[in-house]
C-alpha cells in the first residue's frame, strides 16, 4: 500500500512540474517596442463627410424592386467631389454599375499587391421601430460627441475612414511602393454576389495575386474578453461557412378529432428536438487554439495554466468557453431552426409541415457534412431533407497568423491603440472577404471600432452610432498601416 501511495505521490509530482514547465514555457505573442503612430490631423470635415453618408438611403433588400438606386448613385457622386485628389490620381472602375473598385498605382510592380475593402450598402430599419431610435436613422447626426445613423458601424464609416486616409496621403504627397486597390460592394448585405464577388472574379480574370485582403469582421472589443479586462484587438482570420436546410416532414392530413399516432407537426418537432440534442462536436484546435494562444499568456497565472495545458484541461475549458452564445459558437458548428410552417386551421391536421435550419459551420467541418450530420440524426424515411443553396459557403480557409502580412497589421493596430491585446479569431458571421480566398492566402477582417459589449449589439440594431472619437482613430490607423505594409 504504502508503495502505491509513493507511485501516486510520484505521479503527481510528476504532473505538476509538466504543468508548471509548459505554463512558463508559454510564451506571449504581443509585438514589443512598438513605437507610437504618427498623428493623423483630422478635422471636423471628415466627421461632416462621414455625417452626409449616412444621409444616402443605400438601403439592399432582398426583393431587388425594393432598391433605390438613385440613392447609391448619389453616393458614388458624393465620394467623386469629396475626395478630388483620390479620383484624379487613383484609376476607378465601376463592377455591374454600383460597385467600386480603385487602383492606387506602386512604384515597384515586383510587389504584389494589397487590397483593402468595405460595403456602401445598409439594412433596412425595421418597419415600425423608427420610433424606438433616439435620433433619425438616415439624419446622420452629430450630437453628443458620435454620429448617429444606419451604417455608422456597418459600413459606411470602412468606406469613408478609407477614403479620407488615403486622400489625406496623397495630399501628402505619399506614393505607395505597393499598389493599393480600394473595393467597396453595394450588396453585401444581401451576399455580395453583384459586389464583392464579381469584383474578386475581375481581379482573378486579370491574374492578379493579392499579397494580402483586409476586410470589416473583427473590432477592438474595449472591455477585454472573459478572462482579460484589457482591451482586445480582434483580427478574423477566418469565418465559418453557410448553409440552410429544409426539413418537410409529410403525414396523412385528415380531421384533428382523429389524428394518427404521428402527425407531420409532431414528426418534425421530434426531428427538432433530435437534432438539437445531438450537436457537432466541439474542438479548440484551428482558430480558436490560436485565439488562446495569443489571449493565454495574457491572462492570469490559472487561466494561462489551463491553457497551456489543453491536452489536459481541453474540457474544462470547452465548457468555459460554452458559457456564453458566442463562445460556444466559436468552437463547434452550430444548429439553429429558424423558420416554421404547418397549417391552415385549428381543427386540420396538416399533410405537409416545414421547417427552415440555419448552420454555421466551424473551419473544418462542411456543407456535404451537415447534410450527412441531420439526415443521420433524423433517421425519418417521412422527412426529407433540402438544401436552400443559394447561398451556401463552405467555411473559409484559415489565414495564418504567423504571415507577415499579420504581423504588420498587428504592428500598426499596437502602435496606434497602445495596450490593446492583439488576437486572432473566428468570424462567426460572413462577409465579403470570403470572396478572396483565391486570390492571397492572407486574408484578414479587422476594423478598428473600439466597441464595448453594449455598443456590439447596435450593428443592425436600433440606435447604431460610432464615436467621434473611434472615427477620426480609424483615419489615422488606416494611413498608419497603408504605409506600413506599402513601404
Amino acid at each position: 500500500m504504502r508503495l502505491f501511495l509513493r507511485i501516486l505521490l510520484v505521479a503527481f509530482l510528476a504532473l505538476v512540474v509538466v504543468l508548471l514547465w509548459n505554463t512558463y514555457r508559454f510564451p506571449s505573442r504581443q509585438l514589443t517596442d512598438i513605437p507610437p503612430a504618427a498623428p493623423v490631423p483630422v478635422g471636423d470635415s471628415a466627421i461632416q463627410h462621414l455625417s452626409r453618408s449616412i444621409q444616402f438611403r443605400t438601403v439592399s433588400y432582398q426583393d431587388a424592386a425594393l432598391t433605390d438606386t438613385t440613392q447609391f448613385e448619389a453616393f458614388i457622386a458624393f465620394l467623386e467631389s469629396t475626395y478630388p485628389r483620390l479620383h484624379a490620381q487613383l484609376k476607378r472602375e465601376r463592377i455591374n454599375d454600383l460597385a467600386l473598385l480603385y487602383q492606387w498605382p506602386g512604384t515597384n510592380p515586383a510587389l504584389p499587391p494589397m487590397l483593402l475593402m468595405g460595403h456602401y450598402d445598409v439594412v433596412p430599419v425595421i418597419q415600425g421601430t423608427e420610433r424606438m431610435w433616439k435620433k433619425p436613422p438616415f439624419a446622420g447626426l452629430v450630437e453628443d460627441g458620435f454620429v448617429y445613423g444606419r451604417g455608422t458601424l456597418d459600413d459606411k464609416s470602412t468606406v469613408i475612414g478609407l477614403l479620407e486616409a488615403v486622400e489625406y496621403l496623397l495630399q501628402r504627397g505619399y506614393q505607395p511602393a505597393r499598389t493599393v486597390y480600394l473595393a467597396f460592394g453595394h450588396d453585401e448585405e444581401i451576399g455580395g454576389k453583384l459586389g464583392a464577388q464579381t469584383i474578386a472574379s475581375t481581379l482573378q480574370q486579370r491574374g492578379i495575386k493579392l499579397d494580402m485582403v483586409m476586410d470589416e469582421g473583427g473590432t477592438i472589443k474595449t472591455d477585454g474578453v472573459a478572462g482579460l479586462k484589457a482591451p482586445v484587438a480582434l483580427i478574423g482570420v477566418a469565418e465559418k461557412g453557410y448553409t440552410s436546410l429544409e426539413l418537410r416532414a409529410q403525414g396523412e392530413g385528415g380531421h384533428s378529432s382523429m389524428p394518427p399516432r404521428k402527425t407531420s407537426i409532431g414528426m418534425l418537432a421530434t426531428a427538432l428536438d433530435n437534432l438539437q440534442r445531438s450537436p457537432f462536436k466541439s474542438s479548440l484546435g484551428g482558430t480558436v487554439g490560436e485565439m488562446l494562444n495569443y489571449l493565454g499568456p495574457e491572462m492570469s497565472f490559472g487561466q494561462k495554466l489551463a491553457i497551456a495545458n489543453r491536452w489536459l484541461l481541453a474540457p474544462v475549458l470547452v465548457r468555459a468557453l460554452s458559457g456564453t452564445n458566442s463562445g460556444a459558437a466559436s468552437t463547434h458548428t452550430t444548429i439553429a431552426p429558424t423558420m416554421l410552417n404547418a397549417g391552415i386551421k385549428d381543427n386540420v391536421l396538416p399533410i405537409d409541415a416545414t421547417a427552415i435550419v440555419n448552420f454555421r459551420i466551424l473551419p473544418g467541418d462542411s456543407v456535404q457534412g451537415v447534410i450527412e450530420h441531420v439526415k443521420r440524426v433524423i433517421d425519418n424515411p417521412d422527412i426529407s431533407v433540402r438544401s436552400l443553396a443559394e447561398f451556401d459557403a463552405e467555411p473559409s480557409p484559415v489565414s495564418p497568423p504567423e504571415a507577415e502580412p499579420f504581423r504588420v497589421l498587428q504592428r500598426s493596430i499596437q502602435s496606434c491603440y497602445p495596450g490593446v491585446v492583439v488576437t486572432p479569431y473566428l468570424v462567426l458571421g460572413a462577409t465579403d472577404a470570403r470572396y478572396y480566398r483565391h486570390l492571397s492566402e492572407n486574408v484578414y477582417r479587422f476594423t478598428p471600432y473600439q466597441l464595448d459589449e453594449e455598443d456590439l449589439k447596435r450593428p443592425h440594431g436600433t440606435n447604431e452610432r460610432i464615436s467621434v472619437g473611434t472615427f477620426k482613430e480609424m483615419i489615422r490607423f488606416y494611413a498608419t498601416f497603408i504605409q506600413d505594409r506599402t513601404k
